[in-house]
């Protein structure tokens, strides 16, 4: 069982920076990918970032340039630098991590907000 926490979320301008940050506990030493995704109200839920040891990292269209996902093993967290927000950007921010062993299982955190004013 691994279980995530999302913390950095909050209420941001146009144009602004945030950076979140995602902490993983319990079974942390099988985790392969780790990753953001987000779902606004009424939508589905899109891939934003993933990241896993010695590959590139991978961003979904519409935020790439802007947004940067890294990872500190030694602290069994996953970051989500987000600049130049838009208000599209707008939505719950979801932690994600899959293990070696089964990667198509996605263990998920309880989100946190993010809200871009224009």
């Amino acid at each position: 069982q691994v279980q995530l926490v999302e913390s950095g979320g909050g209420l941001v301008q146009a144009g602004g920076s945030l950076r979140l940050s995602c902490a993983a506990s319990g079974r942390i030493f099988g985790i392969k990918t780790m990753g953001w995704y987000r779902q606004a109200p009424g939508k589905q839920r899109d891939m934003v970032a993933t990241i896993a040891n010695g590959v590139t990292p991978t961003y979904g269209d519409s935020v790439k340039g802007r947004f940067t996902i890294s990872r500190d093993n030694t602290k069994n967290t996953v970051y989500l630098q987000m600049n130049s927000l838009k208000p599209e950007d707008t939505a719950v921010y979801y932690c994600s991590a899959t293990e070696f062993w089964n990667t198509e299982h996605l263990y998920w955190g309880q989100g946190t907000q993010v809200t871009v004013s224009s």
